[in-house]
């Protein structure tokens, strides 16, 4: 087929069958691994792999029994909060960085610094500033996720053609109108993008925070689902989880494309 030429992408229906092909099969690999009544004939047993009838055998006790919904609500509380601070703080402040350079140089030792440390060495320490209750949480997301937006955010600014600053400089435009009037609004589509990838990232990072002093939230349902051995939980929170960033991600690239209806290639 054509479409199968190096670097030609495939169409819509084909790219349907070909990720619908791969997780039939998938499936079957699963079912088959798990098929059997006794645990004694399955090729997997099932505190390892539960077949795809116990996951969904799950869903009823999980909803109604360990309120999902709960947790689900508190997770997104925690990551909206803190993935929208850090949107307010350093998307503005990474965009003047790469309109003024001084700035970006004052700031790039803390900014290297945060995008430096492991993700994980974030959770003592804002147990130290923070404490334990929601403010943590928020803020390790918020501290996990500003550095990566600062940066961004001044390498869209930066990396806009010099030829558009001549034009304004050239039309008597101020350096305030030229960032306010060019560099912003010719950023932002990019911008945007890069958050809406950063946001999936936040998305999993608040499952490290929730692993400590919570009684609610996505991560302390696979934190109890584990210590109970109760693997098909598991298996339900993980496809739930992603289910909620895909339908995110798609929620935001559709407002994406309705704030900026110029740019087609979004």
């Amino acid at each position: 087929m054509s479409w199968f030429a190096l670097r030609k992408e495939p169409p819509l229906w084909g790219q349907i069958a070909l990720g619908g092909g791969l997780l039939l099969v998938l499936l079957l690999l699963w079912t088959m691994a798990t098929s059997g009544d006794a645990v004694e004939t399955r090729m997997v047993p099932p505190t390892i792999l539960p077949s795809p009838s116990e996951v969904l055998g799950g869903l009823d006790s999980l909803v109604n029994e360990r309120a999902l919904l709960k947790s689900v609500f508190a997770t997104l509380r925690r990551v909206f909060l803190g993935f929208g601070l850090a949107v307010l703080v350093g998307v503005p402040l990474g965009m003047a960085a790469g309109a003024w350079r001084p700035l970006s140089s004052t700031l790039a030792p803390i900014i290297m610094f945060g995008r430096n440390i492991p993700i994980a060495a974030l959770i003592p320490l804002t147990m130290v500033w923070f404490g334990l209750e929601e403010g943590q949480k928020v803020m390790f997301i918020f501290l996990a996720t500003f550095p990566f937006m600062f940066s961004d955010a001044a390498s869209e600014v930066t990396g806009i053609h010099e030829r558009y600053v001549e034009t304004g400089q050239t039309l008597g435009a101020s350096s305030w109108q030229i960032f306010i009037k060019i560099l912003v609004p010719l950023s932002l589509p990019n911008i945007f993008t890069k958050l809406r990838h950063l946001f999936g990232l936040a998305f999993g990072y608040i499952m490290l925070a929730e692993l400590i002093n919570t009684d609610s939230g996505l991560g302390f349902l696979l934190r109890m689902s584990q210590r109970r051995g109760q693997t098909e939980h598991i298996f339900l929170i993980l496809f739930i989880i992603t289910l909620l960033a895909v339908v995110i991600d798609r929620g935001l690239a559709w407002f994406q494309r309705g704030l900026f209806p110029y740019r087609k290639d979004l």
